[in-house]
């Protein structure tokens, strides 16, 4: 039994750890990576720093997610986050992924 429930444990963490990267491989290709790191600022933040300004806002996916899609201006500063070409799935994956990051 011990067995089947370690065997169990190490799936899911192979599963999530690839959907990790998954959702790494989706910001790399739809040109996020250009502006943003995960853990240090370039032209825009570092994905650590939104997910921990956003930590507990219920309502920062959906806000988040528009943002992804239209561009935003003056949260984190001057420069504008142009609008970027993806699907409403899309902007829910990235922002759910940048929103994990610790």
């Amino acid at each position: 039994m011990k067995a089947v429930y370690v065997a169990m444990m190490a799936a899911a963490g192979i599963v999530m750890a690839g959907q990790a990267q998954a959702d790494e491989a989706l910001a790399k290709a739809k040109n996020c990576m250009s502006c943003h790191a995960i853990d240090k600022k370039l032209v825009g933040p570092a994905y650590k720093e939104v997910a921990a300004k956003y930590k507990g806002d219920k309502g920062a996916p959906a806000m988040l997610a528009a943002k992804v899609k239209a561009g935003g201006k003056g949260t984190w500063g001057q420069i504008p986050m142009p609008p970027n070409n993806v699907t409403d799935d899309e902007a829910k994956k990235l922002v759910a992924w940048v929103l994990a990051q610790k």
